[in-house]
């Protein structure tokens, strides 16, 4: 008994120890566990991203004339390509690199986890982190696509979207989510916040997109003496599964942007995103089937389809903030918005076929105000988030909200006017390059794109009406 007295007497510093270790390991595979689940819910909500550029493909190739398709279809192809190289080279550096307020300096190909200090605070490999801000990088390039449709040169295209995704793009987002001027990190009092880029993504598309189409011009036949005369997509039924498609994307645009997997936050976001859409394609089919000055007016599924996005685009800068209460008013706003938008436009003489300015644009727009406006604030028991925006204009902020709704007015302005500075540059760069219009030719473009740019159809082997039309004209009659 002695001897066990001795025994266990000396045996608890080595046993303590011994648990010490084992309490240690247990936390280190904690740890491991948590970053490997964070990286699994990133790479994945980056991969429905991803998947949003089938939706832009076939959204756009439906609500454009089938002698397009092709080349639509190749663009939204080609652009992520592009957007990969551009990002991957000197994009994310710009973006996200150690430099100064105005633009990173460092990373280049990224080749050092070292120089990244604006996302040292996210826990997942720094590959992870990539991944997921290229797609959204190129769903910005993707944006253009759709309003320059028919009528510019594939070459034009191409070069251009390089530019953005290389040059543009990473500007004014470093400004925000790069630790710059506009996020916090030179001016601490001047705080943007747009949660998954209703302007760093979005406006920047659709700001691109207006001055490339401005350029342009208008598509042959569009305006004739003052006149709009529309030209109708040839499949709609490929432009509703491109919107469901953008749909479900955007279940992977904004809760992926936590970056880390928060149940409460995710599955916050993902209704308020789900309702502002839903809202919005209410909003706008109601805009439409009641119009007041047309009293044969019916409900335009194009105009519900951009509704929908709309409503998407807005709460983008938002959904972590707000209530589902609010995300319902914000999307009905961008419902109705957008239809008076394209409306606006078209008086204008932008042809826009596909609706891109209004929805990326106007709505990105509107959303990064809303955000000012319908945020709950930080404070108080059961907040809805402990780091963000103070309690919006309509949420009883006071003063403090006055403040962040001027804030956010200088972004959207100084990031509009960067993007339409740089963008005009962009494309008068490109068209010296090529050497002529940045427009394809009279003749290709009556004749369709799809030829003339890339010698095949989307359609070879089917007849549509206006080819039965064309043929009996051409063809001389047969005798029996």
């Amino acid at each position: 008994m002695l001897c066990a007295e001795v025994a266990v007497a000396q045996n608890p510093p080595s046993e303590l120890t011994s648990l010490q270790n084992q309490l240690k390991s247990l936390q280190n595979q904690v740890k491991f566990l948590e970053i490997a689940l964070d990286t699994i819910w990133v790479i994945f909500t980056g991969c429905l991203v991803f998947f949003m550029n089938a939706g832009f493909g076939m959204l756009e190739a439906g609500l454009c004339r089938q002698k397009n398709a092709a080349n639509i279809l190749t663009k939204n192809l080609i652009v992520f390509a592009l957007s990969t190289a551009a990002y991957w080279a000197v994009g994310f550096a710009f973006m996200f690199g150690n430099g100064n307020p105005f633009i990173g300096l460092s990373g280049f190909y990224l080749k050092s986890n070292d120089v990244f200090d604006s996302l040292k605070d996210i826990g997942i490999p720094l590959n992870a982190k990539f991944f997921f801000q290229l797609v959204l990088a190129g769903t910005a390039a993707t944006i253009v696509s759709g309003a320059v449709a028919e009528r510019i040169k594939f070459a034009a295209f191409c070069l251009f979207s390089l530019l953005l995704v290389a040059i543009i793009y990473p500007i004014t987002g470093h400004w925000i989510w790069g630790g710059g001027w506009l996020g916090g990190g030179w001016l601490e009092w001047l705080k943007f916040w747009d949660f998954a880029g209703s302007t760093v993504v979005h406006s920047v598309g659709g700001g691109s997109a207006l001055v490339g189409v401005y350029l342009l011009g208008p598509r042959k036949g569009k305006y004739i003496d003052g006149v709009s005369y529309g030209l109708s997509g040839h499949n709609l039924s490929l432009a509703i599964l491109g919107c469901f498609i953008l749909w479900l994307g955007w279940f992977g645009f904004n809760p992926g942007s936590t970056m880390e997997l928060d149940p409460k936050a995710i599955s916050h976001i993902v209704l308020t995103t789900n309702t502002a859409a839903c809202a919005g394609g209410i909003a706008a089919a109601i805009a439409t089937w009641l119009n007041p000055w047309d009293l044969n007016s019916k409900p335009d599924p194009t105009m519900i389809i951009n509704g929908v996005l709309s409503g998407l685009v807005a709460i983008t800068a938002s959904c972590r903030f707000v209530t589902i209460d609010s995300a319902i008013a914000i999307g009905l706003l961008a419902g109705i918005i957008v239809v008076f938008s394209v409306e606006f436009w078209d008086r204008m003489e932008i042809d826009d076929p596909v609706g891109a300015i209004s929805v990326h644009l106007v709505g990105g727009v509107w959303g990064t105000l809303a955000l000012g406006l319908f945020s709950e604030g930080s404070e108080g028991a059961g907040a809805l988030y402990s780091d963000g925006p103070v309690a919006g204009l309509f949420r009883g902020g006071g003063i403090d909200s006055i403040r962040q709704l001027s804030i956010q007015l200088l972004g959207i302005v100084a990031v509009g006017l960067s993007t339409v500075v740089l963008s005009l540059l962009a494309w008068l760069f490109v068209k010296s390059i090529l050497s002529s219009s940045l427009r394809v030719t009279e003749k290709a473009e009556r004749e369709g794109l799809d030829f003339h740019e890339h010698r095949m159809s989307a359609y070879s082997g089917f007849l549509f009406k206006a080819d039965v039309k064309e043929s009996a004209l051409k063809d001389p009659p047969r005798k029996n």
